[in-house]
């Protein structure tokens, strides 16, 4: 159960090939023969594995794989729990990588990743997906220092099924969203992994469905995730919030790299992460999904979005609070409902570049108005990008809104091939402050630029 490694020190190297477990800073294990580093230190000459140290590591040869099959395999099977077996194994050991062989896996509950995991699939013929939800009220009252649920109707409902939990905060009127697994049952009485820790009353309407993200991490780091098919079966599955749920949704994660991957046909967003930092989605295909394309959460550093397509989604990607120094660069993100790329709450200082955005339903790029300067998303660059066809008879471009300031919109080509309407090339709210223009192209729109 190994697999060769490249030799290169680049940290998450291609999914193919190796992995690397150390940090970043690793590459010092590989300097020059000079005596010191610029800190003044000796340079490392022969790396050792040392307990503890999670900076310098040997580029061992071979790592850890294990293989999941639905014919052979170290594992055999179809189901989430093989495919999260074979997750803990590894993951138990250090590592490693969870390698899925061809076929169709109907998942039942989401895999949950590890620290130093990667998942890999074998292409498009490693397709994960799950069976159609269902869902069911509460029978009687569970308080938030319950682990058990009674439902109302548990067909359907089966042992070691993930569910979402779904109810009217009583006090607030708020929404309140737990996800959990069933782990054991008498009759329609079912316990959970975890204890509730919020109140899932009648009165509030409390709701228990077989809803969940089919690939998942939460509180973790140093994963990656690639050649899958992931496909969401839309037609039969209730929503689940983007907040929640994604054919993969990640919480509290940092150092990600997700390749290759095709998400599809979600009744919520293709590609999902909150509060997750160094997260990189390159050369995907989202597709199809009730909700957004790529969904970089609240409070998420510095992702990178490169080279994906994204369609038919009703956002492409939603930039979403307080995200910051990302980079979405050339992507493909064609015959979106609503704007090809939302940026709004607190997200600043991002690069987007290099995309074309073509059909948008509603607006090609908008930063959302928000509730005053201080939460708009200022200071983000708008370079290089071919915007092609944007909204209705009356649909803009580029559209800022509210008191957005410190924006750049610079070589960017703004075409319209139907007729030009009342269309507009590029609009900017009374509000707004520092708006840059340098060197766009515009062309086929009734207005090029409109100033509120």
């Amino acid at each position: 159960m190994t697999q060769k490694t490249n030799p290169s020190r680049r940290y998450f190297l291609g999914l193919a090939t190796g992995w690397s477990f150390g940090a970043g800073l690793s590459q010092l294990a590989f300097a020059d023969d000079s005596k010191a580093t610029g800190e003044g230190r000796p340079r490392v000459s022969y790396p050792r594995s040392t307990s503890g140290d999670k900076v310098i590591e040997p580029d061992w040869e071979q790592r850890l794989t294990v293989t999941v099959g639905q014919k052979q395999g170290d594992l055999i099977g179809t189901s989430h729990q093989v495919l999260q077996a074979a997750v803990d194994y590894v993951a138990r050991l250090g590592g490693g990588t969870v390698k899925v062989l061809p076929g169709t896996y109907t998942l039942r509950g989401s895999v949950h990743l590890r620290s130093n995991v990667r998942l890999i699939g074998s292409g498009d013929e490693t397709i994960f997906t799950k069976p159609a939800s269902v869902s069911t009220k509460l029978a009687i009252d569970s308080d938030w220092y319950h682990q058990e649920l009674t439902l109302t109707d548990a067909k359907g409902f089966e042992v070691g099924d993930s569910v979402c939990l779904q109810t009217r905060n009583p006090h607030t009127g708020g929404q309140e969203v737990l996800k959990r697994t069933l782990i054991a049952r008498s009759g329609n009485r079912f316990k959970l992994d975890r204890a509730l820790r919020e109140n899932f009353w009648t009165l509030g309407d409390a709701t228990c469905s077989t809803l969940f993200p089919l690939v998942t991490g939460e509180e973790v780091e140093d994963l990656a995730i690639g050649n899958l098919t992931l496909d969401g079966n839309r037609a039969n599955n209730e929503n689940l919030n983007g907040n929640y749920g994604g054919c993969i949704f990640l919480q509290d994660v940092s150092r990600v790299q997700i390749r290759n991957v095709t998400a599809r046909q979600n009744n919520g967003d293709g590609i999902s992460w909150q509060i997750c930092h160094d997260v990189t989605v390159e050369d995907c295909h989202s597709h199809d999904h009730a909700g957004l394309g790529l969904h970089p959460g609240s409070g998420s550093q510095r992702p990178v979005m490169r080279n994906n397509k994204l369609e038919r989604c009703q956002i492409g990607i939603f930039f979403c609070w307080g995200v910051k120094y990302g980079l979405a660069e050339g992507n493909t993100i064609i015959n979106i409902k609503g704007q090809s790329i939302s940026i709004g709450h607190r997200d600043t200082d991002n690069i987007v570049r290099d995309n074309i955005l073509r059909n948008s339903g509603e607006v090609g790029i908008l930063f959302r108005p928000e509730g005053g300067a201080s939460f708009c998303g200022h200071r983000n660059l708008i370079e290089s990008n071919t915007i092609e066809n944007s909204g209705p008879g009356n649909g803009v471009a580029i559209d800022v809104q509210g008191g957005t300031e410190q924006i750049s919109l610079r070589q960017n080509d703004i075409r319209e091939t139907r007729d030009a309407a009342e269309r507009i090339g590029i609009r900017l709210g009374k509000e707004t402050k520092e708006i840059k223009l340098e060197n766009n192209k515009i062309s086929g729109l009734k207005y090029d630029i409109v100033q509120a």
